[in-house]
């Protein structure tokens, strides 16, 4: 007799990826701010009450500082779940929350030794940072930190250049460095029991380890075993052009429709630019393919790319799958360039799909025909939406009497931020549950 193998069970019977992963990173926080308490508590309160708080809140600066490396490290398990845009939101917020525990110390700190010395403050801070070993090391890793918290601020972070966003974040690692050899010098916790030392030196090192791994290990050792390779450089339109890609052993390479890599072309005068391009087709383990529209010299420069140039490329990155999948229909709602990862998903997806396309005209429509006959042979519905940019085309009444199940679809959105900030609000209105919509800003700032 031949077994029968049971139906795979439906989608919204398993447990949401991203929620696993999300109250993993809840609870490994948590567990380990309830360790810091017990060890705080463990090393004794025999100093004032200013100095108590200042050590408390420099133990939560410390362990605030190895979860910010961890949100950072670019973890294929957590990217895949959460995705980078929502991580590097997080780290962005957790980053407000480091610079106030550590000026917290700092403040608490020195007022709790002027308070015992007779001191001024100013003088109080002068003169530990002179006397005790370590306490130059952490004013200088707060400066450092202050200048990173002000350039992350929104109204900064618009005027500066990703390169020079990025570089200034740099010396994060520099003040991590500086914050930990402090801890280590003068950190009565840190030395008050084997347990503490032992919990710190491997807190941070799990830290450290995962940063390495993540955004330097991996990237390497991906780049050398696939060894990707320009093939070839097609014009979509006057503004869009398509780069083709192939490499070694691309069928263990885990890229999924709806993913992104960070890729730098390696020329003269483009190796040190990094920028996150959709993947604008399915990865067939053969080639990888790109679709971009010139929106800045570097991805204008791409038209002028020359067959065999190599490419390095970090990623996959993103959660913009059908990984996170509830339904067994769906809807894909694109605006402008915004369809490379919608004609993806197209591509993988099962079960049946509304494709809804939004342009300004017809000739701005990258990828129409590919969609139209991908649409056919898949037997999905596709709607291409023109003109103006108001009236509202997708508008809520215009979603529902366009899509009428939509409630009982998994959606997925991606184009320009205000189109998209439209429909999700639009998408609310109309009811959908909140694990059915997905969405990824393809950004590299929080």
């Amino acid at each position: 007799m031949t077994a029968v193998q049971a139906p795979p069970a439906p989608p919204t019977a398993r447990r949401r990826p991203k929620a696993v992963a999300r109250i993993g990173l809840y609870g490994l926080l948590a567990a380990n701010a309830a360790v810091v308490a017990v060890l705080f508590v463990r090393a004794g309160f025999g100093a004032n009450a200013l100095l108590l708080l200042g050590r408390l809140t420099g133990l939560y600066a410390a362990l605030l500082m190895a979860f910010q490396l961890l949100l950072v490290a670019r973890l294929p398990w957590l990217d895949r779940r959460i995705g980078m845009d929502r991580l590097t939101l997080w780290h962005r917020w957790t980053g407000f929350g480091l610079l106030w525990t550590l000026l917290g110390h700092a403040v608490f700190i020195t007022f709790g030794y002027a308070e015992m010395s007779s001191m001024d403050p100013v003088d109080q801070l002068v003169d530990l940072a002179e006397t005790v070993e370590g306490v130059l090391r952490a004013v200088v890793a707060l400066a450092l930190i202050l200048v990173v918290g002000a350039v992350s601020t929104r109204r900064a972070r618009r005027r500066l250049a990703y390169e020079t966003w990025h570089f200034v974040h740099l010396y994060t690692y520099v003040a991590v460095v500086l914050a930990f050899t402090h801890q280590v010098a003068v950190g009565s916790t840190f030395t008050a029991s084997a347990a503490a030392t032992a919990y710190w030196y491997g807190l941070w090192g799990a830290a450290l380890t995962a940063v390495f791994a993540g955004r330097l290990a991996l990237p390497l050792w991906r780049n050398r075993r696939h060894r990707i390779r320009v093939t070839a450089v097609v014009p979509e339109s006057d503004d869009v052009v398509s780069v083709y890609l192939t490499g070694r052993d691309l069928d263990r390479l885990p890229a999924r429709a709806g993913q992104f890599f960070l890729w730098r072309f390696l020329t003269k005068d483009r190796w040190w630019q990094a920028n996150p391009f959709s993947l604008s087709a399915a990865p067939d383990g053969r080639t990888l393919r790109l679709t971009v529209k010139a929106a800045g010299d570097g991805s204008a420069a791409l038209r002028h790319l020359r067959p065999g140039t190599r490419v390095f490329a970090e990623g996959p990155y993103g959660a913009f799958t059908t990984l996170h999948r509830t339904r067994p229909d769906a809807l894909l709602i694109a605006g402008g360039v915004g369809v490379t990862p919608i004609r993806a998903l197209l591509e993988e997806l099962h079960g049946h799909a509304v494709v809804l396309y939004r342009v300004h005209t017809e000739t701005d429509a990258v990828l129409h025909d590919e969609l139209r006959e991908l649409a056919l042979a898949k037997g999905a519905e596709l709607h291409l939406i023109t003109g103006p940019s108001v009236p509202d085309r997708l508008a809520p009444d215009a979603l529902s009497r366009l899509v009428p199940d939509l409630t009982d679809r998994d959606v997925y959105v991606c184009g320009p931020p205000g189109m998209t900030a439209a429909v999700l609000r639009g998408l609310r209105e109309l009811g959908v549950p909140k694990r059915q919509i997905h969405h990824e800003r393809f950004s590299l700032a929080g």
